[in-house]
């Protein structure tokens, strides 16, 4: 689709992207709220809560209950994890009616989705009975499906776009399910972090093309390249900073102090003793709970060291970029918009050490992500070269 041609969209379509894309950033500042004050099994089933639908009030209330037996319910802790989820299942609903609103003029548009919709929620009951197995090809039944016709359709109405973030929202919520079924399995941490910027990153793009506010540049080509490569080493950023907190290594070169020694130094020294090859082990296996971490402090520090040498990259490349969009006059706000972001990263990650990682401040290092993302994805989605 043309950026200098109008999608044919539901004259409401635009607003809803633009409500979806809010609450996915709300949703995924609220996971991270969750994640670090360690609230991520505090609801051990999945999707209820002990077996509620929303979450028990007293202990008393999950005796002979199954999950009591893997962990003792946490009041304080419970209403988090079980609100994340129900923000989680709000968002869903309104992708599902994007994708429908997108497709509803389709052949068979709207009944692929529908199908796909119902495979995957027949699988939960299955799921909550122990038909592990049967749950899961149900949802990946209904994932396919969504892939095969995403595919086979053109973009000009969005539909494709709408559709594979559909199929980016059924396969969050079953890392969703691993998260806590696996015991916080690190990769399935960092998993559903980029799922959760990937589903933000598609609806921006998807609410500026239905907005319809091109920007029109010569250099346009050119600079889109540039803002593929720094979403891509942005979103390795991001990944490495899942990968950081899901192995509990903020800390790993100290921290709560002003000195030095915790940064730009790491545990008093330049360049301290790291293990790259155990702390970079993707797979684990299953059964390993792994709240709190399992890794010792060369492994954690050469995860922390790893988001510290590639945070240097990343910087480096979004910097050159701004300059690069300020020397185009219409680009100079979005210039210093980008750096001023960039910065402010910087500095939310330093104070984290420094501070020994406060709660307002961590949420609002992956807020800071979410920005920098946006920023990148709106000149992405708007430049076009002129007609």
């Amino acid at each position: 689709m043309s950026l200098s041609t109008r999608p044919a969209l539901h004259r409401n379509f635009h607003r809803l992207a633009w409500f979806a894309m809010i609450m996915t950033a709300s949703t995924i500042l609220f996971g991270a709220f969750v994640r670090l004050s360690d609230a991520g099994l505090s609801c051990p089933d999945w999707p209820t809560c002990y077996g509620q639908a929303t979450w028990p009030q007293h202990v008393e209330e999950t005796i002979g209950h199954p999950a009591a037996e893997i962990r003792p319910l946490e009041t304080h802790k419970a209403w988090r994890e079980q609100v994340h989820r129900f923000l989680a299942g709000a968002l869903g609903i309104e992708i599902l009616t994007l994708a429908l609103l997108a497709t509803r003029r389709r052949r068979l548009g709207s009944t692929a989705v529908v199908t796909a919709c119902a495979l995957v929620a027949a699988g939960i009951p299955l799921y909550m009975t122990g038909w592990h197995a049967t749950a899961s090809v149900l949802a990946l039944t209904g994932e396919v499906i969504l892939l095969i016709a995403a595919f086979r359709w053109s973009n000009s109405d969005l539909a494709r776009a709408a559709v594979l973030t559909l199929a980016v929202v059924i396969f969050q919520a079953l890392l969703g399910m691993w998260t806590v079924t696996w015991l916080l399995k690190p990769i399935v941490v960092m998993g559903h972090l980029l799922g959760g910027m990937l589903m933000f990153a598609m609806l921006a793009w998807m609410a500026w093309r239905a907005t319809h506010l091109p920007i029109t540049l010569a250099e346009a080509p050119k600079l889109k390249w540039l803002l593929r490569i720094g979403i891509t080493v942005l979103t390795a950023q991001i990944a490495l900073g899942g990968w950081v907190s899901a192995n509990y290594a903020a800390l790993a070169c100290g921290g709560g102090s002003l000195s030095l020694d915790n940064f730009p130094r790491c545990a008093n020294q330049w360049w301290p003793q790291q293990n790259f090859a155990e702390g970079f082990t993707l797979w684990r296996g299953i059964g390993v709970d792994y709240e709190g971490g399992i890794l010792d402090g060369a492994s954690r520090i050469a995860i922390q060291m790893g988001h510290r040498m590639f945070a240097i990259v990343v910087a480096l490349y979004l910097v050159w970029l701004g300059i690069r969009l300020f020397r185009t006059p219409s680009m100079r706000g979005w210039a210093v918009t980008l750096v001023v972001a960039l910065i402010a990263q910087i500095s939310l990650g330093i104070a984290n050490v420094k501070m020994a990682l406060p709660l307002p401040v961590a949420v609002l290092h992956n807020g800071g992500a979410v920005v920098l993302l946006f920023v990148m994805v709106s000149l992405l989605a708007r430049l076009r070269a002129p007609d």
